[in-house]
């Protein structure tokens, strides 16, 4: 009993704790990080010079796409956020624990991303490009946003909101400045003889959409959120409409100062690439202290995000728990399993193949979500059935073209993504022993 009152640590969940600011700002945070100064190099290599395109698509299957969660949410707002979502279409089966188990470790993979990003941007003054030095200073921030976790995570909210405000500000104004001094030319369109196709422009929304996944963090707090049968749909589709403004710049910004080809070069730092000609030497060091900054935040808040969703799976017998001889309550033992995932994958991949496996884990969650709502919940949530279809043809168009363009440059990614993916359905499928199971008949949300 004493380890299910502190499944998720100490605090509790505190209904009318959220206003719409604090989801939107919330929202907002999580999703402005290594995202943009990551993955913008790695859009631009699969769309080409049309890259900025590319968020805008992925805002709009984002929005289609958050249509499931929001009608979920409206009518059960609830702290298991995506994991009560899946258990209330398939019941606690492993349909449902092995979707929200996927959904857990995109975040683990957000989480390396972003480490591996600090890492990166730290070492551009120096010159260093790739090397063991990366995943070192990679780990080692994991292993501090872990530390910091450990001592007590009260004023982390704090902190990371006001980090938010400014990171958020600071690659906004960057974007903006890059295109100031740029005359809002943009450098992009001198393309080289490569050739982007349709299929790699479809394949590049693959990764814009992980630029906007953060918005299922307002999902996983409804139950802390003021009115939240009214505002979580809200600060959802606020936040993407504020992330798809400041991308905008961003790659209009790093687009007006270098060419395609300089930003496939860069791909994994084009931010700081694009800051030394458009801004100057001051410029380009400020453009890596807040890429630093905002990424090693990100660490610290997303640490305790995954911990706190394992926890929670932990809580609603989705996945099962071993303390391994630790003391204390599970979150805390969760804080350890996600630190050591996500420094392995830190160590065994680099940018792009921790993207890519970000991508088809959570696509496919994204998916059953879609097909749960559509085939049991649809009429009791209010949702539209062409929505909902619109939502899954987004995501199987987009899956099916990054899965294309990734057989013909990595293979090997492809082969880890889907063995990762069958893996974990198979391992919840031995553990619960039923892929459906009915719902109690007091249709309880599971926390």
């Amino acid at each position: 009993m004493d380890e299910m009152k502190h499944s998720h640590g100490d605090e509790g969940y505190k209904a009318g704790s959220i206003t719409l600011g604090g989801a939107v700002a919330m929202g907002t945070g999580v999703m402005i990080g290594a995202g943009i100064f990551a993955l913008t190099g790695q859009i631009a290599e699969l769309a080409g010079p049309i890259f900025p395109l590319a968020f805008i698509v992925g805002a709009i299957v984002t929005g289609f796409s958050a249509y499931s969660y929001i009608k979920m949410s409206n009518a059960w707002p609830s702290a298991g956020g995506i994991a009560m979502i899946l258990q209330k279409c398939y019941g606690p089966g492993a349909v449902a624990a092995g979707a929200a188990l996927l959904m857990a470790l995109s975040m683990v993979i957000a989480e390396s991303l972003v480490a591996r990003t600090f890492a990166t941007y730290l070492l551009r003054p120096f010159d260093i490009n790739g090397g063991p030095l990366v995943p070192i200073l990679a780990v080692t921030v994991i292993i501090f946003a872990f530390l910091v976790n450990i001592a007590g995570n009260r004023s982390i909210g704090l902190f990371s909101l006001v980090m938010a405000a400014i990171k958020i500000g600071g690659i906004a104004l960057f974007g903006v400045a890059a295109l100031w001094s740029s005359g809002i030319e943009f450098s992009a369109t001198s393309q080289s003889g490569d050739s982007f196709g349709i299929t790699g422009f479809i394949a590049s929304v693959a990764l814009a959409i992980l630029a906007f996944k953060g918005f299922t963090t307002i999902t996983n707090s409804g139950a802390e959120i003021t009115d939240p049968h009214r505002n979580v749909g809200r600060a959802i589709l606020i936040s993407i409409g504020l992330c798809v403004v400041v991308y905008l710049l961003v790659a209009f910004g790093v687009g007006s100062s270098l060419t395609i080809d300089q930003i496939i070069a860069a791909r994994d730092y084009s931010l700081a690439e694009a800051a030394a000609p458009a801004l100057g030497e001051i410029g380009f060091l400020l453009t890596v202290l807040l890429a630093v900054v905002a990424t090693a935040t990100a660490v610290l808040a997303s640490v305790f995000a995954v911990s706190r969703m394992l926890a929670m799976l932990t809580d609603m017998k989705m996945i099962p728990h071993s303390h391994f001889g630790m003391s204390g309550p599970i979150q805390r033992h969760t804080l350890v399993y996600t630190v050591v995932i996500a420094s392995t994958l830190t160590i065994l991949f680099d940018l792009g193949r921790i993207a890519s496996l970000g991508a088809f884990f959570y696509l496919v969650m994204d998916m059953v979500v879609h097909f749960g709502v559509l085939k049991f919940r649809r009429r009791e949530v209010g949702a539209k059935a062409p929505v909902l279809v619109v939502a899954l043809a987004f995501d199987t168009l987009v899956m099916a073209a990054f899965t294309m363009m990734k057989l013909q440059s990595d293979p090997a990614i492809v082969a880890y993504a889907s063995a990762g993916i069958v893996a974990v359905f198979i391992y919840e499928r031995f553990y619960l022993a039923h892929w459906l199971m009915p719902q109690h008949v007091d249709d309880q949300s599971g926390v």
